[in-house]
């Protein structure tokens, strides 16, 4: 499967954000290419934890508690942010999707939340998690986030934008609002959102430049591809957004 193992010239990039494998007695103390591959395995085949062939990627317990280190720790994070440092800036697109979440993502500890604080939630397509992202010009992602699934598109919109410098903005209908159209405009871009049908005054709107709209609907099709990431397994929002951010981090590495 495409993705599953990292090529030589991706661990290169990857290595020197990987927490350890310094040299012991005995040698490195961790494989972190050898973990990285066994998330990766994981991320795509929508596989159980206690699933993974331990001939190539040694224990579950091992790969699983390292995954929950490296999130609390915010790895993920790290690697994101070093990887996709340089967007095209040209444009940005934002959407969201949803994800239908398993029975078995529901029933997290009440001391953490709840529902609602692991985002999930139920919409008319039922009981699920919403994907917020921001792609630039080429469709990778530069920013991203989830809530629960009858979350309103335009609940994270300005803060996922802020800061982001672009030619142009582009979003469907949910995210004709004033708010969203100040900032863009402030940061110095053009917003690139057809009005909504209620607005007495129906504004211009590039609809050439709206066309590019195909980058974060491609962005939220290749998510999809991976099967840890296409049905929602995991209680934690925290252990779900890694997945997320895995996928990213690949699509950038591609």
């Amino acid at each position: 499967m495409e993705g599953e193992i990292l090529r030589d010239d991706q661990w290169e990039r990857l290595r020197e954000f990987v927490p350890g494998g310094r040299q012991g007695r005995r040698g490195p103390r961790s494989d972190g290419r050898r973990f990285f591959n066994a998330i990766l395995w994981l991320a795509r085949s929508g596989a159980r934890w206690k699933d993974l062939p331990e001939d190539r990627f040694g224990p579950y317990q091992t790969a699983k508690r390292r995954y929950y280190r490296w999130i609390e720790a915010g790895v993920f994070e790290r690697i994101f942010e070093a990887i996709a440092r340089e967007p095209d800036m040209e444009w940005l697109a934002i959407d969201a999707t949803v994800i239908r979440a398993h029975a078995q993502a529901a029933g997290g500890a009440r001391k953490k939340g709840g529902s609602e604080a692991q985002a999930l939630g139920r919409s008319r397509g039922g009981f699920g998690t919403k994907i917020h992202a921001v792609v630039d010009a080429l469709g990778l992602p530069v920013r991203f986030d989830i809530g629960p699934g009858q979350q309103n598109d335009m609940a994270p919109a300005c803060r996922l934008m802020s800061g982001l410098h672009a030619q142009q903005v582009l979003a469907d209908r949910a995210y004709d609002a004033d708010s969203l159209h100040d900032l863009i405009l402030e940061q110095g871009g053009e917003p690139v959102i057809p009005p909504r049908r209620h607005r007495k005054h129906q504004h211009h709107y590039d609809q050439i430049a709206y066309k590019n709209r195909w980058g974060i609907e491609g962005y939220f099709a290749k998510l999809k591809q991976w099967r840890r990431i296409a049905t929602r397994y995991d209680k934690l929002a925290a252990n779900f957004i890694g997945f997320i951010k895995l996928a990213s981090i690949m699509l950038w590495l591609k």
